[in-house]
């Protein structure tokens, strides 16, 4: 159906436009599928009615062969019509399943971590599953119940009427399914979401449920919510499976009683004795979609939701435009009265923060816990943007800079480092199909990591498994400083990257950060010990989420020291006792 005038047709309604003439090819062959139906029942009514009492074999094989091929041509068509349902699915998930990953990775940087997770992707899984199943197909048959009504109603009006009954009974059991299955299975989708949630969380906190004991208490959560989840999800197939299997019943039951009025009007001479199986199969015939329907209800109703969950979604993510790709960033960082908001938050975390420094510069970080030292380096990479004031390179502000580019021109060490499933140098290449390896050994000798890599067994070319299993904290730490540095970005923003590091690590980071200054980027470091901020020149220091200072390090470090020295001891004034002499 087209969108009304000025109407914005969704993302999901556009990628299923995109299959029109697919869906049109479908409803062709439900039509012709639809009319090869009547082929069961005009072969009865032919054997009944005229081989029958003619006795003819040779009508009866003629009749046998052409319905073989009506059957055959049929089946062929069904065949066909279910793997073009099945390719649609496909054709929309290629479409969309870019969109659909983009808004996994962005949602959390906009409304934090209360957020669904892999809901999305098991959404896209919904609806293009249910579009392969043979929910569609009975969707496209609907329709066709007044034609084979309009038949029976041509045989004889009381069979007609008959099957027009069991129509309308079984169309009312539908409209009763949707509205008894829909809050059951959204419940159920939830309660889903909340069992996962929880099974992700104990996987990646594996180590620390097992050490400290927490794995039995762990697991007894995990039960009752799998418990609850069970209920949900039985609340839910109870009410399809149960008014599904009142269906069937009911549409055996009819098609006895369209017997049996058959019977009654062969006994009055009102009918031949073929109408009665004709009857029987065309009334049988007519429901069986809204037969089908009810059984594919419950996938109709998850992938309903699904739908409008992904629409609902895509429409708070939408799609970045293609900015002007600026030049490569050589001058300056520029941070201009930012203030920070935690996603999903509205407590402010960093407020007013004002600082400009030039190419070559290093900016060390300091500040206790909960300051918002990290939170202003995720403002300054541009993966938190401020509520208020602008982060800028050479001028120009991070919004204005596409995500591929600004990459480009920015390293980033977090806090908590995460690697990915595949090859150090893919690693350290942030996985660029066209990596050179002199740029990929470049930033490895840069890191000073160089030298551990090639002692590995497969050196680069190592497998460092999911989440990075097969490296030790401090080794993932040094890769993913390299990987910051991979490609001489301009800012290179380093958040406590000397957390895991030894001695060694320790010389290998103040070597890394010297020798990018040196090639004139600046590089900002968030550190809790004094190795961290040895190879920088400027110091800020932050204090519940407000700039303190900012300066050369020597003299920012000098009021700092000044600032917290303890007070010097009062003089001891001694006092003479009563009564002592002179």
């Amino acid at each position: 159906m087209a969108a009304a005038p000025g109407v914005r047709r969704s993302e999901l309604g556009v990628a299923l436009r995109a299959c029109r003439d697919a869906f049109v090819g479908v409803g062709v062959m439900s039509c012709m599928i639809n009319l090869l139906y009547l082929t069961g029942s005009i072969f009865m009514l032919e054997v009944y009615d005229r081989v029958i009492p003619s006795r003819s074999v040779p009508t009866l094989v003629g009749l046998v062969v052409l319905a073989g091929g009506l059957y055959v041509a049929q089946g062929g068509l069904d065949l066909i019509r279910g793997r073009i349902l099945g390719r649609i699915g496909t054709a929309l998930d290629e479409a969309i399943n870019a969109r659909v990953f983009d808004t996994i990775v962005r949602l959390p940087l906009m409304v934090g971590s209360r957020n669904e997770g892999l809901q999305p992707l098991r959404d896209l899984d919904n609806v293009r599953s249910f579009l392969g199943s043979q929910g569609p197909g009975a969707f496209f048959d609907l329709p066709w119940l007044p034609f084979y009504l309009a038949i029976c109603f041509a045989f004889h009006w009381l069979l007609g009427l008959t099957a027009l009954v069991g129509a309308i009974i079984l169309v009312i059991l539908t409209v009763i399914t949707e509205m008894l299955s829909r809050q059951p299975a959204k419940d159920a989708m939830a309660l889903a979401a909340r069992r996962n949630d929880l099974a992700a969380t104990s996987r990646r906190n594996a180590e620390v449920l097992v050490a400290m004991g927490m794995a039995g208490r762990m697991t007894k959560r995990w039960t009752d919510a799998n418990e609850t989840y069970l209920a949900g999800n039985q609340r839910a197939s109870d009410v399809a499976g149960g008014l599904g299997a009142i269906a069937k019943v009911l549409r055996m039951m009819l098609q006895s009683a369209v017997l049996a009025v058959g019977a009654y009007l062969v006994i009055h001479q009102e009918a031949s004795g073929g109408i009665i199986i004709a009857g029987s199969i065309l009334s049988a015939r007519a429901l069986a979609p809204v037969d089908l329907a009810i059984a594919h209800w419950k996938g109709f109703v998850a992938a309903r939701q699904s739908w409008h969950r992904l629409n609902k979604l895509l429409e708070q993510m939408p799609a970045q435009n293609a900015q002007t790709v600026l030049q490569h960033a050589t001058r300056r960082l520029s941070v201009e009265g930012v203030t920070i908001v935690a996603p999903g938050d509205q407590r402010v975390i960093v407020q007013d923060v004002s600082f400009t420094v030039e190419a070559g510069t290093g900016v060390g970080v300091i500040g206790p816990s909960g300051s918002g030292k990290s939170s202003l380096m995720r403002a300054l990479v541009g993966v938190w943007m401020p509520v208020r004031g602008k982060v800028r390179l050479d001028g120009a502000a991070l919004d204005q800079w596409s995500s591929d580019v600004l990459g480009r021109n920015v390293g980033y060490l977090p806090q908590d480092v995460e690697v990915f499933a595949g090859s150090i140098a893919q690693n350290i290449s942030r996985f660029d199909p066209d990596a050179k390896s002199d740029a990929i050994i470049s930033a490895a000798k840069e890191a000073g990591v160089h030298e551990m890599i090639i002692k590995m067994r497969e050196g680069y070319d190592t497998q460092i498994g999911e989440q990075g299993t097969a490296l030790s904290a401090g080794q993932a730490q040094r890769i993913g400083l390299a990987r910051a540095l991979y490609g001489n970005p301009f800012l290179i923003v380093l958040d406590e990257p000397n957390s895991n590091l030894d001695t060694e690590g320790d010389e290998a980071l103040t070597r890394a950060v010297r020798s990018a200054r040196a090639r004139g980027a600046v590089v900002v470091v968030v550190a809790h010990r004094p190795i961290g901020i040895e190879a920088v020149d400027q110091l800020l220091v932050l204090k519940d989420g407000r700039m303190q200072a900012f300066g050369p390090k020597e003299t920012v470090l000098g009021q700092v020291l000044q600032r917290t020295a303890p007070p010097a001891p009062a003089p001891i004034k001694i006092v003479a006792s009563p009564g002592a002499k002179s």
